[in-house]
């Protein structure tokens, strides 16, 4: 099987590609590097792997990518955290709505004149921005009002853009939810806005890396957005990745949509306390809460048994043990500037 990852450059990306080729699968990964630039890939000289330089926006490179391909994974998009909903308002709607468009292009016309049997899409959970209905399960996206955010927004349109293609063109999809991806991979994005955070400039905007480096820095009290009872799922991207091959794989999985994450949730004021104690160990814990973003949901709790009926997936990566593999890397990254 021959399967087209866009977006191949990037996180959950990372954990993906690894997946796929290591269940035989041949990929094929475009980027067009404007994120983290020409990382390094485990799997870069992999003899069932091929990289191509170039946009997903680019609809007749996806068709010449897709030409061969069996599936289609669309993980091409502007992404970020908090901060980055605010910083690139405009740019998280119009460059995501722009790849999108593109890459279902590419689809229907792989699949009417290729060999294309479906198009799995990556979307978020930030279609659940409004809810107010925990746990969230799927369809739960309809009945709540839309995201308030563009890439909430966008990422609900993205859904759309896979009901819309089967609807008319009759070409199967896929829709996988990732929870608050976490792992190793994550650097400083080229397009980062650096902020101030107490004593610290930050150039990352997601939680986990952000108070891995201030404490790592030094900072005490450790500065968190909030009164930190913002509640999340930390989802390990290895098991993210599993879940996705999972979904595009399943022939129960066509025309319909999962969410992926742990079942385990988390407030940010408990994840604050878990790295502070893994990296001082006995010092005492201390915080001061800043003001909380416009957007920063206080609450995103999943519904997860869909997955885990249909596909047999389960996330079974502790944050605990996620957060051993992550503290060591990101204490490397800022020793040679990668972070």
């Amino acid at each position: 099987m021959k399967v087209l990852v866009t977006g191949a450059k990037g996180f959950i990306a990372g954990y993906l590609v690894e997946e796929l080729l290591s269940h035989g699968h041949k990929v094929v990964g475009i980027d067009n590097l404007s994120k983290y630039g020409d990382v390094e890939k485990s799997y870069d000289s992999h003899p069932n792997y091929k990289f191509i330089k170039g946009d997903a926006k680019e609809a007749d490179l996806l068709k010449d990518a897709l030409k061969d391909c069996d599936h289609f994974i669309a993980g091409a998009a502007m992404i970020g955290g908090i901060s980055y909903f605010h910083e690139f308002a405009y740019d998280l709607l119009a460059e995501n709505e722009r790849i999108i468009a593109s890459s279902f292009d590419a689809a229907i016309w792989a699949y009417k004149k290729a060999c294309l049997k479906k198009i799995t899409v990556i979307s978020s959970s930030m279609v659940f921005e409004n809810t107010e209905k925990y746990p969230s399960k799927e369809g739960d996206q309809f009945q709540c009002p839309p995201p308030l955010s563009t890439y909430g927004f966008q990422k609900l349109a993205t859904e759309y853009f896979a009901r819309g293609a089967w609807e008319q063109y009759r070409l199967p999809y896929t829709i996988v939810r990732p929870f608050n991806c976490i792992g190793v991979g994550e650097k400083r994005a080229k397009t980062d806005v650096e902020i101030k955070s107490g004593n610290i400039k930050l150039a990352l905007s997601h939680v986990v890396p952000d108070f891995v480096q201030k404490v790592l820095k030094g900072q005490d009290p450790l500065h968190i957005l909030g009164k930190g009872n913002q509640i999340r799922h930390y989802t390990y991207g290895g098991d993210l990745a599993q879940g996705i091959y999972l979904a595009m794989e399943s022939d129960k999985a066509i025309n319909q949509d999962f969410n992926l994450s742990t079942p385990v949730s988390t407030s940010v004021l408990e994840l604050a306390e878990m790295i502070w104690k893994k990296i001082h160990k006995e010092k005492p814990f201390r915080f001061i809460s800043e003001k909380a973003f416009q957007y920063d949901v206080q609450k995103r709790v999943p519904d997860i048994e869909k997955a885990k009926n249909i596909l047999g997936f389960e996330a079974k990566t502790s944050l605990s043990k996620a957060l051993d593999e992550i503290i060591p890397w990101i204490k490397e990254q800022i020793e040679i500037g990668g972070i």
